[in-house]
Protein backbone atom coordinates (compact mmCIF):
# COMPACT_ATOMS: atom_id res chain seq x y z
CA UNK A 1 0.00 0.00 0.00
CA UNK A 2 2.65 2.36 1.11
CA UNK A 3 4.48 1.80 -2.43
CA UNK A 4 0.93 2.02 -4.21
CA UNK A 5 0.99 6.00 -2.47
CA UNK A 6 4.27 6.59 -3.54
CA UNK A 7 4.00 5.85 -6.87
CA UNK A 8 0.67 7.77 -6.84
CA UNK A 9 2.50 10.98 -5.58
CA UNK A 10 5.27 10.61 -7.87
CA UNK A 11 3.21 9.83 -11.12
CA UNK A 12 0.21 11.87 -9.87
CA UNK A 13 0.29 13.86 -13.49
CA UNK A 14 0.63 10.85 -15.52
CA UNK A 15 -2.34 9.00 -13.99
CA UNK A 16 -4.47 12.27 -14.54
CA UNK A 17 -3.65 12.33 -18.07
CA UNK A 18 -4.49 8.70 -18.15
CA UNK A 19 -7.69 9.25 -16.00
CA UNK A 20 -10.40 10.38 -18.88
CA UNK A 21 -9.55 7.16 -21.02
CA UNK A 22 -10.06 5.40 -17.96
CA UNK A 23 -12.91 6.64 -16.95
CA UNK A 24 -14.41 6.18 -20.34
CA UNK A 25 -13.60 2.81 -20.88
CA UNK A 26 -14.95 2.05 -17.76
CA UNK A 27 -18.37 3.50 -18.56
CA UNK A 28 -19.00 2.50 -22.03
CA UNK A 29 -16.83 -0.62 -22.13
CA UNK A 30 -16.59 -2.33 -18.50
CA UNK A 31 -20.34 -1.52 -17.70
CA UNK A 32 -22.35 -2.53 -20.01
CA UNK A 33 -20.83 -5.89 -19.53
CA UNK A 34 -23.50 -6.21 -16.53
CA UNK A 35 -25.85 -5.13 -18.78
CA UNK A 36 -25.26 -7.93 -21.25
CA UNK A 37 -27.64 -9.98 -18.92
CA UNK A 38 -30.73 -8.64 -20.74
CA UNK A 39 -29.84 -11.20 -23.68
CA UNK A 40 -31.66 -13.67 -21.02
CA UNK A 41 -34.28 -11.63 -19.90
CA UNK A 42 -37.97 -10.33 -21.09
CA UNK A 43 -37.33 -6.45 -20.40
CA UNK A 44 -40.44 -5.07 -18.63
CA UNK A 45 -41.61 -1.00 -18.61
CA UNK A 46 -41.40 -1.55 -14.82
CA UNK A 47 -38.66 -3.79 -13.12
CA UNK A 48 -37.97 -6.46 -12.57
CA UNK A 49 -37.09 -7.98 -15.46
CA UNK A 50 -38.60 -11.28 -16.26
CA UNK A 51 -35.87 -14.51 -16.85
CA UNK A 52 -36.29 -15.63 -20.39
CA UNK A 53 -33.28 -18.38 -20.40
CA UNK A 54 -32.44 -18.78 -24.60
CA UNK A 55 -35.80 -17.78 -25.53
CA UNK A 56 -33.77 -14.78 -27.71
CA UNK A 57 -31.02 -17.15 -28.87
CA UNK A 58 -33.44 -19.50 -30.49
CA UNK A 59 -35.78 -16.62 -31.96
CA UNK A 60 -32.07 -15.42 -33.59
CA UNK A 61 -31.38 -18.43 -35.11
CA UNK A 62 -34.06 -18.78 -36.27
CA UNK A 63 -34.10 -15.77 -38.40
CA UNK A 64 -33.14 -16.49 -41.99
CA UNK A 65 -32.27 -12.42 -41.81
CA UNK A 66 -29.60 -13.78 -39.07
CA UNK A 67 -28.09 -16.03 -41.14
CA UNK A 68 -27.42 -13.47 -44.08
CA UNK A 69 -26.48 -10.81 -41.92
CA UNK A 70 -23.67 -13.39 -40.76
CA UNK A 71 -22.98 -14.38 -44.49
CA UNK A 72 -22.15 -11.07 -45.17
CA UNK A 73 -20.04 -10.36 -42.44
CA UNK A 74 -17.76 -12.74 -42.86
CA UNK A 75 -17.50 -12.39 -46.38
CA UNK A 76 -16.72 -8.91 -45.94
CA UNK A 77 -14.48 -9.45 -43.11
CA UNK A 78 -12.62 -12.00 -44.89
CA UNK A 79 -12.42 -9.77 -48.07
CA UNK A 80 -10.78 -7.10 -45.87
CA UNK A 81 -8.19 -9.45 -43.89
CA UNK A 82 -6.77 -11.03 -47.47
CA UNK A 83 -6.92 -8.10 -49.02
CA UNK A 84 -6.24 -5.16 -46.69
CA UNK A 85 -4.14 -6.46 -44.00
CA UNK A 86 -1.20 -6.83 -46.08
CA UNK A 87 -1.30 -3.88 -47.56
CA UNK A 88 -0.01 -1.59 -44.66
CA UNK A 89 3.01 -4.32 -44.72
CA UNK A 90 3.83 -3.69 -48.55
CA UNK A 91 3.36 0.06 -47.73
CA UNK A 92 5.51 0.35 -44.50
CA UNK A 93 8.05 -1.63 -46.72
CA UNK A 94 8.22 0.35 -49.73
CA UNK A 95 8.75 3.79 -47.50
CA UNK A 96 11.83 1.64 -45.67
CA UNK A 97 13.44 2.09 -48.65
CA UNK A 98 13.05 5.89 -50.21
CA UNK A 99 15.98 7.42 -49.09
CA UNK A 100 15.13 11.29 -50.06
CA UNK A 101 14.35 12.50 -46.24
CA UNK A 102 12.40 15.20 -48.60
CA UNK A 103 10.23 12.79 -50.23
CA UNK A 104 9.50 9.94 -47.21
CA UNK A 105 7.97 12.93 -45.73
CA UNK A 106 5.42 14.15 -48.61
CA UNK A 107 4.56 10.40 -49.99
CA UNK A 108 3.77 9.95 -45.76
CA UNK A 109 1.73 13.16 -45.19
CA UNK A 110 -0.11 12.35 -48.55
CA UNK A 111 -1.04 8.85 -47.37
CA UNK A 112 -1.97 9.25 -43.65
CA UNK A 113 -4.50 12.21 -44.96
CA UNK A 114 -7.03 10.21 -45.26
CA UNK A 115 -7.16 8.41 -42.01
CA UNK A 116 -8.50 11.54 -40.76
CA UNK A 117 -11.81 12.13 -42.66
CA UNK A 118 -14.71 10.44 -41.74
CA UNK A 119 -16.94 7.86 -43.07
CA UNK A 120 -19.44 10.66 -43.69
CA UNK A 121 -16.63 12.52 -46.21
CA UNK A 122 -15.41 9.48 -47.77
CA UNK A 123 -18.33 7.99 -48.82
CA UNK A 124 -18.71 11.42 -50.39
CA UNK A 125 -15.80 11.12 -52.49
CA UNK A 126 -16.64 7.55 -53.71
CA UNK A 127 -19.89 8.36 -54.58
CA UNK A 128 -18.76 11.47 -56.67
CA UNK A 129 -15.64 9.50 -58.05
CA UNK A 130 -17.95 6.48 -58.88
CA UNK A 131 -20.80 8.23 -60.21
CA UNK A 132 -21.62 6.19 -63.62
CA UNK A 133 -22.45 9.51 -65.36
CA UNK A 134 -19.98 12.04 -63.93
CA UNK A 135 -17.20 9.92 -61.82
CA UNK A 136 -13.43 9.86 -62.81
CA UNK A 137 -13.35 6.24 -62.77
CA UNK A 138 -16.17 5.77 -65.75
CA UNK A 139 -14.58 8.88 -67.81
CA UNK A 140 -11.53 7.02 -67.68
CA UNK A 141 -12.65 3.39 -68.51
CA UNK A 142 -15.13 5.14 -71.29
CA UNK A 143 -11.99 6.43 -73.03
CA UNK A 144 -11.02 2.84 -73.34
CA UNK A 145 -14.25 1.77 -74.77
CA UNK A 146 -16.03 0.23 -71.79
CA UNK A 147 -19.40 0.93 -70.65
CA UNK A 148 -20.09 2.81 -67.09
CA UNK A 149 -20.33 0.54 -64.19
CA UNK A 150 -22.46 2.10 -61.30
CA UNK A 151 -20.20 0.76 -58.51
CA UNK A 152 -21.92 1.92 -56.01
CA UNK A 153 -25.91 0.33 -56.46
CA UNK A 154 -23.97 -2.88 -58.21
CA UNK A 155 -24.66 -6.04 -55.49
CA UNK A 156 -21.08 -7.71 -57.27
CA UNK A 157 -19.38 -4.31 -56.69
CA UNK A 158 -20.49 -2.86 -53.38
CA UNK A 159 -18.32 -5.16 -51.44
CA UNK A 160 -15.51 -4.06 -53.54
CA UNK A 161 -16.07 -0.47 -52.59
CA UNK A 162 -15.84 -1.28 -49.24
CA UNK A 163 -12.51 -3.21 -49.68
CA UNK A 164 -10.94 0.02 -51.86
CA UNK A 165 -11.97 2.29 -49.47
CA UNK A 166 -11.05 0.40 -46.25
CA UNK A 167 -7.68 0.53 -48.24
CA UNK A 168 -7.28 3.76 -49.16
CA UNK A 169 -8.25 5.02 -45.78
CA UNK A 170 -6.37 3.20 -42.99
CA UNK A 171 -3.41 1.74 -45.17
CA UNK A 172 -1.12 4.80 -44.77
CA UNK A 173 -1.90 5.02 -40.60
CA UNK A 174 -1.67 1.67 -39.72
CA UNK A 175 1.75 1.19 -41.42
CA UNK A 176 2.94 3.36 -38.91
CA UNK A 177 3.28 0.33 -36.60
CA UNK A 178 5.26 -1.36 -39.16
CA UNK A 179 7.71 1.45 -39.67
CA UNK A 180 8.19 1.56 -36.13
CA UNK A 181 9.43 -2.37 -36.19
CA UNK A 182 11.70 -1.97 -39.21
CA UNK A 183 13.08 1.05 -37.13
CA UNK A 184 13.86 -1.26 -34.09
CA UNK A 185 15.41 -4.22 -36.35
CA UNK A 186 19.61 -3.89 -35.38
CA UNK A 187 21.25 -1.87 -38.36
CA UNK A 188 24.30 -4.69 -37.98
CA UNK A 189 22.20 -7.38 -39.74
CA UNK A 190 21.86 -5.26 -42.61
CA UNK A 191 25.84 -4.48 -42.52
CA UNK A 192 26.50 -8.08 -42.40
CA UNK A 193 23.65 -8.55 -45.11
CA UNK A 194 25.47 -6.43 -47.50
CA UNK A 195 28.87 -8.03 -46.72
CA UNK A 196 27.18 -11.01 -47.55
CA UNK A 197 26.54 -9.50 -50.92
CA UNK A 198 22.97 -9.22 -50.57
CA UNK A 199 21.05 -6.93 -52.80
CA UNK A 200 17.89 -4.58 -51.45
CA UNK A 201 15.38 -7.33 -52.34
CA UNK A 202 17.03 -9.81 -50.55
CA UNK A 203 18.08 -7.57 -47.79
CA UNK A 204 14.18 -6.85 -47.20
CA UNK A 205 12.75 -10.80 -47.53
CA UNK A 206 15.71 -12.21 -45.55
CA UNK A 207 16.09 -8.98 -42.59
CA UNK A 208 13.67 -6.71 -43.12
CA UNK A 209 10.40 -9.11 -43.35
CA UNK A 210 11.79 -11.10 -40.85
CA UNK A 211 12.66 -8.91 -37.94
CA UNK A 212 8.51 -7.84 -38.13
CA UNK A 213 7.43 -11.04 -37.70
CA UNK A 214 6.61 -10.58 -34.58
CA UNK A 215 4.20 -6.94 -35.08
CA UNK A 216 2.44 -8.80 -37.69
CA UNK A 217 1.76 -12.13 -35.82
CA UNK A 218 0.11 -9.34 -33.13
CA UNK A 219 -1.50 -7.66 -35.45
CA UNK A 220 -3.05 -10.49 -37.40
CA UNK A 221 -4.40 -12.08 -33.99
CA UNK A 222 -6.26 -8.15 -32.72
CA UNK A 223 -7.13 -8.68 -36.33
CA UNK A 224 -8.81 -11.78 -35.77
CA UNK A 225 -10.66 -10.47 -32.81
CA UNK A 226 -12.03 -7.72 -34.26
CA UNK A 227 -12.88 -9.97 -37.38
CA UNK A 228 -16.49 -9.61 -37.44
CA UNK A 229 -16.72 -5.57 -36.91
CA UNK A 230 -16.47 -4.74 -40.96
CA UNK A 231 -17.11 -1.57 -39.92
CA UNK A 232 -20.54 0.02 -39.00
CA UNK A 233 -19.67 3.51 -39.59
CA UNK A 234 -18.75 2.63 -43.05
CA UNK A 235 -21.02 0.17 -44.07
CA UNK A 236 -23.96 2.79 -42.55
CA UNK A 237 -22.64 5.46 -45.01
CA UNK A 238 -22.10 3.25 -47.78
CA UNK A 239 -25.49 1.16 -48.18
CA UNK A 240 -29.11 1.67 -49.85
CA UNK A 241 -31.53 0.01 -50.58
CA UNK A 242 -30.43 -2.12 -53.66
CA UNK A 243 -27.43 -2.76 -52.40
CA UNK A 244 -28.43 -3.74 -48.47
CA UNK A 245 -28.64 -7.31 -48.65
CA UNK A 246 -25.00 -7.82 -49.40
CA UNK A 247 -23.30 -5.47 -47.20
CA UNK A 248 -26.06 -5.69 -44.56
CA UNK A 249 -24.05 -6.75 -41.17
CA UNK A 250 -24.49 -7.75 -37.69
CA UNK A 251 -23.59 -4.41 -36.15
CA UNK A 252 -25.98 -3.21 -38.53
CA UNK A 253 -28.48 -6.05 -37.59
CA UNK A 254 -27.80 -5.32 -33.99
CA UNK A 255 -27.95 -1.40 -34.76
CA UNK A 256 -31.59 -1.61 -36.54
CA UNK A 257 -33.45 -4.12 -34.32
CA UNK A 258 -31.98 -2.61 -31.16
CA UNK A 259 -32.65 1.32 -31.66
CA UNK A 260 -34.75 1.19 -34.41
CA UNK A 261 -37.48 -0.94 -33.19
CA UNK A 262 -36.42 -1.07 -29.64
CA UNK A 263 -35.96 -5.45 -29.15
CA UNK A 264 -33.15 -4.61 -26.68
CA UNK A 265 -32.92 -8.03 -25.81
CA UNK A 266 -32.82 -9.14 -29.30
CA UNK A 267 -30.10 -7.25 -30.30
CA UNK A 268 -28.31 -7.71 -27.05
CA UNK A 269 -28.20 -11.66 -28.08
CA UNK A 270 -26.72 -11.28 -31.23
CA UNK A 271 -24.46 -8.88 -29.63
CA UNK A 272 -23.62 -11.25 -27.45
CA UNK A 273 -22.64 -13.88 -29.98
CA UNK A 274 -20.82 -11.71 -31.64
CA UNK A 275 -18.34 -10.97 -28.72
CA UNK A 276 -18.39 -14.89 -27.63
CA UNK A 277 -17.40 -15.76 -31.59
CA UNK A 278 -14.93 -12.87 -31.70
CA UNK A 279 -13.27 -14.36 -28.40
CA UNK A 280 -13.11 -17.73 -29.74
CA UNK A 281 -11.69 -16.25 -33.05
CA UNK A 282 -9.07 -14.52 -31.53
CA UNK A 283 -8.22 -17.30 -29.01
CA UNK A 284 -7.90 -19.45 -31.71
CA UNK A 285 -5.66 -17.07 -34.24
CA UNK A 286 -3.17 -16.70 -31.03
CA UNK A 287 -2.55 -20.58 -30.34
CA UNK A 288 -1.97 -21.21 -34.57
CA UNK A 289 0.42 -17.88 -34.53
CA UNK A 290 2.28 -19.18 -31.17
CA UNK A 291 2.48 -23.31 -32.90
CA UNK A 292 3.95 -21.33 -36.66
CA UNK A 293 6.01 -18.50 -35.67
CA UNK A 294 6.09 -18.92 -31.58
CA UNK A 295 4.57 -15.41 -31.03
CA UNK A 296 1.45 -14.54 -29.69
CA UNK A 297 -0.23 -11.99 -27.33
CA UNK A 298 1.27 -13.37 -24.20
Amino acid sequence: MKRFKSSIRQWWPYYLMMAPALIFFFIFHYMPVWEAKIAFEQLRIIPPNIWGGLKHFELLFSSTIFWQVLANTLIISAMKIVFVFPVPIIVALLLNEVRGTGTRKFIQSAIYLPHFLSWVVIAGIFIAVLSPSTGAVNEITGFFGFQPVSFMTETGTIRWVLVFSEIWRSAGWDSLLYLAAIMSIDQELYQAAEIDGANRWQKIFYVTIPGIVPTIATLFILNAGMFLNADLNQVINFTNDIVRSQIDILDTYVYRIGLQTGQYSLATAAGLFKAGLGMILIMSAHFISKKLTGKGIW
